[in-house]
């Protein structure tokens, strides 16, 4: 016996097949996970923080907040981006980085504190 599994095969056929079709489809998913991966790395997850917390910055500000050089923020950054998690826009000479509303969505809940909730 198994706490995983139960011992009995009784399958509620209408209720499973109306939340199966509610699911996210294979690309859908593919793509959620990589978005959830992306949060995944210690440095990302703090620059997604700073952004969070300074609305809009840039790269050499965002170097100097996470103590890491502006060449591999630059490349976390472009990887936030291609998740569709921050997005970036030309100001100058400078490039200026802000969360989407995805990737301020998916941080509140990777760091536990999602939009809304009264904790």
């Amino acid at each position: 016996m198994s706490q995983d599994r139960c011992d009995l095969i009784c399958i509620d056929a209408p209720r499973a097949e109306a939340i199966r079709e509610r699911l996210l489809d294979g690309e859908a998913a593919q793509g959620a996970a990589e978005r959830a991966k992306a949060l995944s790395d210690p440095t990302r997850l703090t620059l997604a923080e700073a952004l969070r917390e300074g609305e809009e910055l840039c790269v050499c500000d965002l170097s100097w907040i996470v103590g890491r050089s502006q060449n591999l923020v630059s490349h976390h950054l472009g990887m936030l981006r291609s998740r569709g998690l921050v997005r970036s826009r030309k100001d100058g000479k400078m490039v200026m980085y802000s969360l989407t509303p995805i990737g301020r969505s998916l941080l509140g809940v990777v760091v536990g504190d999602p939009i809304g909730d009264p904790a």
